[in-house]
């Protein structure tokens, strides 16, 4: 299909278009990746605690520092990002505005030129191009020529905010883990907790973007138990010689 914005009526026009779709996928691979680091960080700060002590005052309050700095820390950085390509995207759509202002049948002859190179005929083109100027020239050569939706901007408040949230939501698992089992089950009981999650989120991660589940799940699921080991040997050498 040659515009994704150019067909929204006619008999399937409540159908969801494949850039929406593209959209959401986008988001929620974002979210489970916001989760697996919540996890893997979260994990790896609680295990090094408590193998330098078995107080679970203080391993808690490592966990809800780790818990808040990082989820801060992800919105923020997730804001910047999203408030530097939305600053991009409204430049470039501003440009555009002005070029169809100042050369309109130039701009036209642009857009019929896309749809050439997409395989269209010349007189196919053409008429697409006509046809869907005269509905919204600025749409269509926002679509053709930079892919953007000026209608449907990515929000900087709303990425930081599904970022902070999927983050906690992750790093919840192994503080619960960490804190609620008897002293002798807390490290085996986040472990385990902790790499089926992580096998989880791997598995979620990979059918989202469509590669193979096995790999994605052992590489995830190896790398978030020798960060627990490595840190867990840290907190137990550093406990030792304080």
């Amino acid at each position: 299909m040659w515009c994704d914005s150019a067909v929204s009526t006619g008999p399937h026009g409540g159908e969801p278009h494949p850039g929406s779709r593209l959209s959401r996928l986008n988001w929620l691979r974002a979210g489970v990746l916001g989760a697996n680091d919540g996890i893997v960080s979260t994990a790896g700060l609680v295990v090094g605690v408590a193998g330098a002590t078995d107080d679970r005052s203080a391993i808690l309050t490592a966990a809800v520092a780790g818990l808040v700095s990082g989820a801060v820390s992800m919105g923020l950085g997730e804001y910047v990002s999203v408030s530097s390509q939305r600053d991009s995207e409204r430049s470039v759509l501003a440009q555009e505005m002005r070029e169809l202002e100042d050369d309109p049948e130039g701009e036209l002859q642009e857009l019929a030129g896309f749809y050439r190179q997409k395989g269209l005929s010349e007189q196919t083109a053409q008429q697409v191009a006509v046809e869907l100027s005269a509905h919204d020239a600025f749409a269509a050569h926002a679509d053709a020529e930079l892919h953007l939706d000026p209608g449907a901007l990515t929000s900087p408040t709303v990425a930081a905010g599904a970022s902070a949230l999927s983050f906690t939501l992750g790093a919840a698992l192994p503080t619960l883990a960490i804190v609620l089992p008897p002293l002798q089950a807390r490290v085996p009981v986040t472990f385990l907790v902790v790499l089926l999650a992580l096998a989880l989120t791997g598995g979620v991660s990979a059918t989202l973007g469509g590669s193979g589940r096995r790999r994605a799940i052992v590489r995830v699921v190896v790398g978030g138990a020798l960060a627990m080991v490595v840190t867990y040997l840290v907190g137990s050498l550093v406990g030792t010689t304080l």
